[in-house]
């Protein structure tokens, strides 16, 4: 590979490591590109799964300030750039890896944080971002709700009271009015 060559590479998975909000580094290393292309498929939407050099990714990952991947960059490795959801890209990659036991995840950044394979199957475990977001929006229009009920029956109540203490005076009344 010419310098020229090289020095775009390494442009081009700067750019990749700086557009997306994680990168997942895997080996590949028994894979058919059959199967390769399978997990591509598999990532679209979410991810794109690049092979590069590894002495290429690692110098792009630095000039992206993505030191922590630095002893990750051995062997035969591959990186699932993700732009998309991160949860879904995740479980792409774990349900593949179970499928074929040939890719391994070797780690990955999240939003500048490293991760481990262990964080990133934990990671793929979780339920997609929207059904997180739902879940939440049902949570708060329920406290809203059970508000807004304690609210209403505060009046109510008191309404209540008050009639409870009129009636009672109003008995009272009568009652000494009989007894006179």
């Amino acid at each position: 590979m010419a310098r020229a060559e090289k020095a775009t590479a390494v442009a081009e998975l700067k750019d990749r490591f700086e557009g997306s909000s994680a990168a997942v580094l895997t080996e590949y290393r028994g894979l058919t590109v059959a199967q390769l292309k399978e997990l591509r498929t598999a990532l679209r939407g979410n991810a794109k799964f690049a092979v590069a050099k590894n002495t290429l990714s690692k110098i792009a990952a630095n000039e992206a300030g993505v030191s922590s991947l630095d002893d990750l960059f051995q062997g035969p490795t591959a990186i699932a750039f993700v732009t998309g959801d991160v949860v879904e890209a995740a479980k792409g990659l774990r349900d593949f890896s179970k499928a074929n036991p040939l890719l391994v995840i070797k780690g990955g950044v999240v939003d500048g944080k490293a991760m481990t394979p262990a964080e990133i199957t934990t990671l793929a475990d979780l339920e997609s971002r929207e059904v997180l977001l739902a879940k939440l929006a049902g949570a708060l229009k329920a406290k809203q709700s059970q508000a807004a009920a304690t609210f209403n029956a505060l009046p109510t109540q008191l309404v209540r009271l008050v009639e409870a203490l009129r009636e009672k005076q109003a008995g009272a009344g009568a009652e000494q009015a009989e007894s006179e």
